[in-house]
């Protein structure tokens, strides 16, 4: 049995875990993402903290390798996070400052595309061989697996489908500085900048909920809420625009749906959605994770063990 450790480096939280070859999380350990201080060099020294914990216990000591699942972009070549829109430092350094303190192999993956391979080797897309994760977190993000393969692109940046133009009236600036991006509309970060929007345009005088929330917002929507529910419908019409690019890009039997929206709302999103999806190619199968938000750290682990 090999173990290994694997980290999740996202905007909100930053978790570590000890995995076996069998996809059993042995050990676990979560702290939110630093987003003060004088450089990204806080944030490898959280994950430094991390692993150092992990490997003390009597099973970390047998670690074979490091497997980093990171918010992108990334430079594959440095083995640095860059200009992520959900980080607060500009460059985090991850492979060079983890070889040298820990003497182990490094594998740098983005966090969605880490996803897909967690979905695959222990979740709900197992025996797939075409298949789509779409994480609705902070950011919105993606992986792809086409015919059994990973795509990575040239950076690893393959699969940035939180950036998927799907608007033009509202024009929502999205945090990389572009307009109109999935992310700006639809990320758990964004939806309630999205609501006031759309409240503006429709003049929606009043609401009964806290409209500055979006667990507020989708509870709302749940509840049957008249305003809640309009505002779904055009929130589901811009998220068909991003899964119907998906879609038509990647052509998989299923989409697997991760990150706190899907986990917690995910009936929403899917019953708003999927009507308005395009139809151009057959509509695969639209499912939420059954891994608890465990994903990414679990395609990190399993592509650290398939790279060491």
């Amino acid at each position: 049995m090999t173990t290994v450790i694997a980290v999740d480096l996202g905007g909100t939280n930053l978790r570590a875990a000890l995995v076996d070859s069998d996809a059993t999380v042995l050990a676990h350990d979560a702290v939110p993402t630093p987003a003060t201080g004088p450089s990204g060099e806080v944030i490898t020294a959280a994950i430094v903290a991390r692993i150092e914990a992990l490997l003390a216990s009597p099973q970390g000591r047998e670690a074979a390798a490091i497997g980093v699942a990171s918010a992108g972009p990334l430079d594959l070549g440095r083995g640095w996070v860059v200009d992520s829109p959900n980080i607060a430092f500009p460059v985090v350094e991850v492979v060079e400052p983890l070889r040298e303190r820990f003497g182990l192999e490094v594998a740098l993956i983005n966090d969605a595309r880490a996803g897909v391979l967690g979905e695959r080797w222990a979740g709900a897309a197992r025996g797939s061989d075409n298949v789509v994760y779409v994480t609705l977190s902070t950011g919105i993000g993606g992986g792809a697996v086409v015919n059994g393969r990973l795509l990575l692109g040239v950076n690893g940046n393959a699969g940035e489908i939180g950036h998927i133009p799907v608007d033009t009236r509202y024009n929502l600036v999205c945090g990389c500085g572009f307009a109109g991006h999935w992310e700006a509309y639809a990320s758990a970060k964004n939806v309630p900048r999205f609501f006031a929007a759309w409240r503006e345009a429709a003049d929606v005088r009043q609401v009964a909920f806290d409209a500055g929330s979006t667990r507020a917002i989708f509870e709302a929507a749940r509840a049957e809420d008249p305003v809640a529910l309009a505002f779904m419908g055009t929130l589901g019409e811009v998220n068909a625009r991003g899964v119907s690019a998906v879609i038509v890009a990647y052509n998989p039997e299923v989409i697997v749906l991760d990150g706190p929206l899907a986990l917690y709302y995910g009936d929403v999103v899917i019953r708003h959605m999927e009507p308005c999806i395009d139809r151009y190619l057959a509509l695969p199968r639209l499912v939420v994770s059954d891994l608890a938000g465990q994903a990414p750290l679990l395609g990190a682990a399993a592509y650290a063990l398939e790279t060491r």
